[in-house]
């Protein structure tokens, strides 16, 4: 089993990743890597990320580093849950230039929304820290969610109707004190 990814794993992640690709390219952190650069959370298990430019060199080496580190690595991004969000790219967040790669923590939206969707206590927790420390908030939330809505269909594994009660229960104003 591998051992759990506190931040200081995470950046030393990056910065090899960054050292072995000699092309510029980018790569999206998503899910719990979030959480723990962000510092609500203290580690997760696994290290989501969804690669762009450069992937073929940045594939060949994961295996080789996710051993050498001991980390488990997921290709993995809400747009294989959820229907990609129209801009999603122009609100990832930069986290740091290693090498040639650029990082980014993936849409703060379609991550808060992928969460929702899956519903766990843990996802809901990170929802909850996505506003309060303000990279989410739930009016333009509600507005991505109702602009992908149409697109559900795509996505057999979601209910709609009980997607959308969840996206309203916990982006709602009653969930924030309005």
């Amino acid at each position: 089993m591998r051992r759990l990814i506190d931040a200081e794993r995470l950046e030393r992640f990056m910065r090899r990743l960054g050292r072995e690709c000699e092309a510029p390219g980018r790569v999206y952190l998503t899910g719990g890597a979030t959480a723990v650069l962000y510092g609500w959370r203290a580690s997760t298990v696994d290290v989501d990320l969804k690669l762009e430019d450069g992937a073929e060199r940045i594939l060949r080496v994961l295996p080789a580093l996710k051993e050498e580190l001991e980390l488990s690595i997921e290709l993995a991004s809400p747009a294989d849950f959820i229907p990609e969000l129209p801009g999603w790219r122009e609100r990832c967040l930069f986290i740091a230039r290693e090498g040639r790669l650029d990082f980014f923590h993936y849409d703060p939206y379609a991550q808060a929304l992928s969460k929702i969707e899956r519903g766990h206590g843990l996802d809901l927790e990170d929802v909850r820290q996505m506003i309060a420390r303000g990279l989410v908030d739930s009016a333009v939330a509600l507005g991505l969610y109702a602009r992908i809505e149409p697109e559900l269909y795509r996505y057999p594994a979601i209910d709609p109707a009980d997607f959308k009660r969840r996206v309203h229960l916990v982006l709602g104003p009653a969930a924030n004190g309005e």
